[in-house]
């Protein structure tokens, strides 16, 4: 829920101190109405739909406490802020036993006060909102919440501020980490009508990538047989998911930034422009900045895509965490293959924790599968991890030589600064020719 869909009804008497409340929340943020007399107010209830009420405690021909009845029996789920020029510690309770959710005095001392107080009632109805929606019907097919973003609390909530807009959304994140799923999560919490259309710019050659993305006419090419829509017409007012974007080529990038700016594209053939509607999620698990640096990627696009990036962390940057969504894919994919759910032992679960994760989710989530295969009696048994993938710690014996070391530590760096070579190698102390040398070396 945004602030400007979060409606207040003001009712109070006195004209001016309903003008000053109007418009600090306003200002704030709200969408706001007032009136002066209660009964007007309570016509306008159904018509307005509000989510917070806030009402003058002594008004002619109905009082605060009445209104607030005859409000909360057509919709209960209503809050209430008492006005109150009498301000007794009684007369707060009295509203507040009666379903009011908190009161302000008059006069006003200080507008921030009356902000904080709306803020708070805002912020859990949100939360209220948010919780009834990724429990609907349409998340039915998808991971639960609490596993997707466990340990990722402000994303979620970063999610879910931004998904109903129609800001261009990057996500940032090794692979594996579940990118392509959040992607679907912003398209169905967003509430579009339209469809959600995915292309991996990684996967299709380049020479054909631009026709999957704004279709073509016949006779466009050698090979056009017939008229084809892209990937862009074909989300018309919905989602359109464009994994891997630094992968694109400087020629197509230029076309995308086009569509980014203008909103517009032609098929390939043709001199008809096309309008979209559609929202832009892109992903890429490598630095934009660094490429823009080495001239791989326009700077341009670089602005047009980050309007609103979100960093995903790895799974090793979870690992807390690890034990839950672990319990949960032995859940899954034991159903799936039609065997008797197990239990991790301790010991096999200190395997999970001290495992770098490179694959992150995706490959945790192999592991998991390959243990239910091979796995008898009512334990999950995990396969054994390669030693070299296991995290750099002075507690640690890992075996191998220096050179062994030395690429995990690498491996590690790399990682933790999503790549960008200039950051991992000030990480490791080194020069940044010294870490292209040695990325080269262990074929990184």
């Amino acid at each position: 829920m945004q602030k400007e869909n979060f409606r207040i009804l003001i009712v109070d008497d006195e004209k001016s101190f309903l003008l000053l409340l109007t418009k600090i929340l306003e200002d704030a943020g709200y969408a706001v109405k007032g009136f002066t007399d209660p009964e007007e107010a309570l016509k306008a209830v159904d018509s307005y739909s509000p989510n917070l009420v806030i009402t003058d405690l002594k008004m002619p021909k109905m009082d605060g406490i009445k209104l607030m009845e005859e409000i909360k029996n057509r919709n209960s789920d209503i809050d209430f802020i008492m006005i109150t020029a009498f301000a007794t510690v009684d007369t707060a309770v009295s509203a507040m036993k009666k379903g009011a959710s908190d009161y302000i005095t008059k006069p006003l001392k200080d507008p921030e006060h009356l902000r904080i107080t709306v803020s708070k009632i805002y912020e859990r109805q949100r939360l209220i909102e948010e919780n009834k929606l990724l429990k609907s019907e349409a998340f039915h097919d998808m991971p639960p919440m609490d596993i997707v973003f466990a340990g990722m609390d402000k994303i979620l909530k970063d999610i879910m501020d931004v998904a109903p807009t129609d800001a261009t959304i990057i996500l940032y994140g090794e692979t594996g980490t579940g990118k392509s799923l959040i992607a679907k999560i912003i398209h169905r919490v967003s509430g579009r009508s339209g469809p959600f259309v995915d292309i991996n710019c990684a996967a299709i050659p380049e020479n054909l990538l631009e026709s999957e993305l704004f279709g073509y006419e016949k006779g466009a090419f050698t090979g056009a047989l017939s008229q084809k829509k892209g990937r862009f017409e074909m989300a018309g007012d919905g989602t359109i998911f464009l994994d891997e974007v630094s992968e694109m080529s400087p020629a197509l990038q230029a076309k995308f930034l086009k569509v980014l700016q203008d909103r517009t594209f032609e098929r390939l053939g043709s001199l008809s422009t096309i309008k979209t509607n559609a929202r832009v999620v892109a992903a890429t698990n490598r630095d934009l900045k660094v490429l823009v640096e080495e001239k791989k990627f326009r700077e341009d696009l670089y602005y047009r895509l980050n309007v609103f990036p979100i960093h995903i962390p790895s799974l090793r940057d979870r690992k807390k965490h690890i034990p839950d969504i672990a319990g949960y894919l032995v859940k899954v994919i034991s159903a799936r293959l039609g065997r008797e759910a197990k239990t991790i032992p301790a010991e096999e679960m200190e395997k999970l924790a001290v495992y770098a994760w490179p694959g992150n989710i995706r490959e945790l989530e192999n592991v998991i599968e390959r243990s239910v295969i091979i796995s008898r009696g009512n334990q999950l048994i995990l396969p054994d991890l390669e030693p070299s993938k296991v995290e750099v710690s002075g507690m640690q014996k890992l075996e191998g030589d220096l050179k062994t070391v030395e690429r995990i530590a690498i491996e590690n760096a790399l990682s933790k600064t999503n790549g960008n070579r200039k950051k991992a190698a000030e990480m490791l102390g080194i020069s940044l020719r010294s870490l292209q040398y040695k990325i080269k070396e262990y074929g990184l």
